[in-house]
């Protein structure tokens, strides 16, 4: 048997519960295929609830305290091991289009970066350099969410091709002339948005792979529906934001959690140090503050978002069964980390753990050789990505990574790989430094120097309302999941090397 292709597809901050197939107020016909095709894990975990660390995990396998970009605004040094090289050497092709987010906004002489300025908006640079990126031969970039000032590199290229030469009006300042006020309908046409470059692109490499019969690792990574809220029309009026369910926060539900909890319902100056920045989407933000309305029209624009993208991952689907490449690729789908919009009284993203932050959707489709139409309980981790990959295409996994091989798991001939995962967050502005131990039933949070945490009985108590922490009836329970986490911590440490003689 030849060796099998491997497409990657991600989208950027989706929550778990956002598939049509398991949730009906949300339209993913495309997903939906992959679900009735393959199985889907309904226990997958990020181990960093941000864009960077998870991202650099995936090509990694190693956990975000391991590889060192260990929060937005980080670097993947160049010096890591990334699964890209193992392929490459084994004669794969590979290639990255769409969000990459390894490196930093900024540049310094110390950690330079292809993904700042101003060489993010160097479009001579940008028609000539395709690569190499940490493992992938050939790239095809861009770094904005919908109308960021960061639009660039081979996205804003692909745009003046299409004749869209005015591209710039569709962006807000310092390099467009769009509104930053304009909310929930983006004015950019459907044609030029870049799920449209995205599904274009990997259909084009899609064909060159096809033509010159060469295996390929593809990761094709959009950004929807990561904030803000924007999309084209007819999109933005897809749901009528009266017919949703809104999440909230349960009175009291905070009042036996950390100090910084707080944060969702009430403005107190003495919680600003706990700012992860000043930013609008990673910090400590309320819904309680939006008013009936936003709640209700940020979800319909969340929702348009994701179904706008699954329009064009099926695209991709439809290509890879036109050129008669379906039944030999092993087609992923996930996301780098979830997403709050409402839950607990939370929006967007921060220092909290719960699920609807770190549970990921996680759908695996490998024709004849993965269930279809199946769900797995069966733990998984956004780290276990490039060793299950390695060993799908029978190479040898880097001692370095920390990731276990699932692909017995998803090929359904063993019921578990783990046991528990981890989930880490950290920055250094803040006193939130805080790990995750997530078992079949039981999840714990602890924090560095304090002691204060979080346990939650995901059996009995799925919504994560009471927190059994200071419990006296859970002190045992507390003491074993304490212990499971320091054995958790010492077991995924990656031996670099074998041992090659006793002395």
């Amino acid at each position: 048997m030849s060796k099998p292709n491997i497409l990657l597809i991600t989208s950027d901050q989706q929550h778990w519960n956002t598939i049509g197939a398991f949730q009906s107020e949300v339209s993913t016909p495309n997903l939906d295929r992959l679900v009735r095709e393959g199985t889907t894990f309904t226990r997958a975990y990020c181990p960093n609830p941000t864009c960077t660390p998870t991202r650099a995990s995936i090509i990694t396998g190693m956990y975000p305290s391991q590889h060192g970009a260990w929060t937005l605004g980080t670097k993947l040094l160049e010096d890591r091991h990334t699964i890209g090289e193992d392929f490459s050497n084994a004669g794969y092709r590979t290639s990255l289009v769409g969000k990459a987010h390894f490196q930093p906004l900024k540049s310094t002489e110390a950690y330079p970066s292809l993904e700042s300025y101003p060489i993010l908006q160097d479009l001579e640079f940008w028609k000539t350099h395709h690569g190499p990126f940490y493992g992938f031969d050939h790239v095809e970039l861009a770094r904005n969410h919908t109308n960021e000032a960061h639009v660039g590199q081979h996205y804003a290229l692909w745009m003046e091709e299409k004749g869209c030469t005015n591209w710039r009006d569709y962006y807000v300042a310092p390099t467009g002339t769009m509104d930053p006020s304009l909310l929930h309908k983006w004015p950019i046409p459907e044609e030029f948005h870049y799920n449209t470059w995205i599904a274009e692109r990997t259909g084009a490499l899609l064909e060159q792979y096809k033509q010159e019969d060469a295996p390929f690792f593809l990761w094709s990574s959009f950004f929807d529906p990561h904030p803000d809220y924007l999309v084209p029309e007819p999109w933005d009026t897809m749901y009528d934001p009266e017919q949703l369910t809104i999440p909230v926060v349960t009175p009291g539900e905070h009042d036996q959690n950390p100090p910084h909890f707080g944060m969702t319902q009430q403005d107190d100056p003495d919680f600003n140090h706990l700012k992860e920045s000043g930013f609008g989407i990673h910090g400590y933000h309320s819904h309680t503050k939006l008013s009936e309305y936003d709640r209700k029209q940020i979800v319909a624009t969340y929702y348009g978002m994701i179904s706008m993208m699954d329009k064009y991952i099926g695209s991709i689907l439809d290509k890879l069964e036109d050129l008669g490449l379906a039944d030999n690729t092993i087609v992923v789908f996930t996301t780098d980390h979830g997403h709050f919009f409402g839950q607990h009284g939370l929006q967007y993203k921060g220092g909290f753990h719960y699920e609807d932050l770190i549970k990921v959707p996680f759908i695996v489709r490998y024709p004849g050789q993965v269930p279809a139409g199946h769900q797995s309980e069966a733990i998984q981790s956004l780290v276990d990505l490039a060793p299950t990959f390695l060993s799908f295409a029978g190479l040898d996994v880097p001692y370095s990574m920390s990731g276990i091989d699932q692909s017995k798991v998803w090929r359904g001939l063993d019921s578990q790989a783990r046991d528990h995962a981890l989930c880490e967050f950290r920055h250094e502005k803040t006193t939130i430094h805080q790990k995750t131990y997530i078992d079949k039933r039981y999840k714990i949070t602890v924090y560095y120097n304090q002691t204060y945490g979080e346990i939650f009985d995901l059996q009995e108590d799925p919504g994560e309302i009471n927190n059994l922490w200071d419990a006296p009836a859970s002190a045992s329970l507390k003491t074993e999941l304490l212990l499971k986490y320091a054995w958790a911590e010492l077991g995924k440490e990656p031996l670099a090397m074998p041992r090659i003689w006793h002395a």
